[in-house]
This record gives structure tokens, sequence and C-alpha cells, in this order.
């Protein structure tokens, strides 16, 4: 995606959550700044027009997005799905996890990523959507919990790169 021009509030916006990152986004910043991910870079809260992408590796047009409780209503996951569709529009893929599965499942955040970029890199398609939290069938275990991590957004539901 060529450079595109920001807004000075977008830029501030984006300096300012940079500034106040939730335990998730700092949990996974550490695993995966300074190209300890196979030697990807990534740049945390970049302002893309009227979004602000939490990390993402240009590189590989890799977008990653941590959701928190807000993006469990319907109305936030429609304004999640049009966000991801934006993306993929302009050639990126989006991987979006929730904060738990971050702070329960650091390890398997990060390899799902270290495999979405491996795909990339290869000119893969993305494999296809897990259950998101709350979907599925239940027969993982006896907690009944899917604690896999989205690789493919499920919340837009067929929208692919």
């Amino acid at each position: 995606m060529p450079h595109a021009v920001v807004n000075e509030r977008q830029r501030r916006r984006a300096k300012q959550l940079r500034q106040e990152m939730t335990r998730a986004e700092t949990l996974l910043w550490r695993d995966i700044k300074a190209d300890r991910i196979d030697g990807a870079s990534f740049r945390r809260q970049v302002p893309f027009r009227n979004y602000i992408a939490d990390f993402v590796c240009f590189s590989a047009k890799l977008v990653v997005e941590l959701d928190g409780e807000s993006h469990d209503f319907v109305e936030r996951q429609a304004r999640d799905a049009e966000r991801d569709a934006f993306f993929a529009v302009e050639g990126f893929q989006v991987l979006r996890f929730t904060n738990e599965q971050v702070t329960s499942n650091l390890e398997g955040v990060v390899e799902a990523i270290r495999k979405a970029l491996a795909d990339r890199a290869r000119g893969l398609p993305p494999s296809p959507a897990l259950p998101h939290k709350g979907g599925g069938s239940g027969e993982d275990g006896a907690s009944g919990k899917d604690n896999t991590p989205d690789t493919n957004n499920s919340k837009t539901r067929g929208m692919q790169p």
C-alpha cells in the first residue's frame, strides 16, 4: 500500500494508543517486536486512513488485531467486519485474537502469527477460519471452551484477502 497521508488527529491517537497499550498488547508486542518472528518487522498502532491497526507487518501485508470484551457485541463485530474488508481490499490478511487468547495462550498466538507469515511468504491463501470465542461445537474437551487462536478472523465469515 502506498504511503497515505495521515491526518494529525489520527497520528496523535496512534501515539496515545502506543503509550497506553493493554496488557495483552504489551505481552504480544514483547514477542513480535524487533524482528523476533522469523525476521518479520512489525509496527504497532499504525494509522491507516480512518483506522488504527494494532500491529502490522508491511512486508507480509499482515495485520494483527487484539479484541477485548467490547468486540463481543454485534454492533462492534459489524464495524470490525467493515474494517477487515478495508484491509482485505488493500491486500492485507487480518488475524484477530482475543485479549484472553493472548494472556492464556501467548505461545499459540505467536505460532499462529508465524504460520500466517510463512503462508504469506509462500503465497498461500489463509487456512480455513477456526471457531471464535463462543463458536464451534463444544466438543473440544471437558471445559467446552475453545482456546484455539482465530487465525482468519471468523468474524468476517469467508472474507479472504
